[in-house]
């Protein structure tokens, strides 16, 4: 007799946070992330914050080079004005373990014009030593399916080291099955994903993102997936703003069992927000 999709997933699931356990030594009470995401840039180059009252023990830097700007000293590119205390940062207790995030362009249409070049810098970053945990790299050209180049990545991802990742999101909505048919289609199968819920841009709602979660798991293994709850809301005069506690506990109830992280700590969670969603999910 064969095991339903429902068991198959419910075992998923629990492979999945298993594994989340396993890889940070712990996990906090009633913990509601595993990590978080940071996005270097100069307004931010020393992020402190509590997330790890939420349960994050891991760390996803989005890069070390971002528009030809290095935030860390020896590559021979152009310095940030202020380096991250990478040291004090690899000592804090949401980073036990790092995902370091190689080169990178801000403005995606660049990123995707010189994916080639990127992929060469970041194969040259990758050996540079950092007073981190690397538990995995991360590659910052997001893929979505409207990207006709993304077959040009897994020749470019070969040569980076292992484990590794990228980021993907589907905001033409063409829904979870097909969304995880096309991943299946091109990425290796030795590089994981993290999904991007698009809650934060309202592309869909926490319901309809845990749906996409959960066939995204079933298609690539607990190993090699992992969901970003965006942790930010436009705001009417342009730009974004800080979700509020009351948003964002229902994007993270609904994620329940899957390995989550918070896009992004530094610049929208702050700890008077860390404090409200704990007192909140205590209170039921």
């Amino acid at each position: 007799m064969g095991i339903t999709r429902r068991s198959a997933m419910a075992a998923m699931l629990a492979a999945a946070a298993g594994a989340s356990r396993a890889s940070v030594g712990r996990a906090a009470d009633q913990s509601l992330i595993s990590g978080i995401v940071w996005q270097p840039d100069e307004d931010t180059p020393n992020p402190h914050g509590t997330w790890h009252r939420l349960g994050a023990r891991q760390l996803l830097v989005q890069w070390i080079v971002a528009d030809g700007e290095a935030f860390v000293a020896g590559t021979g590119l152009r310095a940030a004005p202020r380096l991250p205390d990478w040291a004090r940062i690899g000592r804090e207790p949401w980073a036990e373990q790092v995902i370091l995030g190689l080169a990178g362009i801000t403005e995606e249409p660049d990123a995707r014009r010189g994916v080639r070049a990127l992929a060469e810098l970041s194969r040259r970053l990758a050996t540079h030593r950092m007073p981190l945990h690397v538990a995995g790299w991360y590659f910052p050209v997001e893929a979505d399916p409207t990207w006709p180049g993304v077959r040009e990545l897994p020749a470019l991802l070969r040569a980076l080291p292992r484990p590794l990742w990228i980021s993907a999101y589907d905001n033409a909505k063409i829904g979870e099955e097909p969304m995880a048919a096309w991943l299946q289609s091109w990425l290796p199968a030795d590089v994981g994903v993290f999904f991007q819920d698009g809650v934060g841009l309202h592309t869909r709602e926490p319901e309809s993102a845990r749906r996409y979660a959960d066939a995204l798991l079933m298609a690539l293994g607990p190993h090699r997936f992992r969901l970003i709850a965006e942790a930010f809301r436009p705001k009417p005069s342009g730009g974004f703003r800080p979700a509020t506690a009351g948003e964002l506990l229902p994007q993270f109830r609904a994620y329940k069992d899957h390995v989550v992280f918070a896009f992004d700590g530094p610049h929208y969670m702050n700890d008077a927000l860390v404090e409200e969603l704990r007192r909140r999910n205590r209170a039921g």
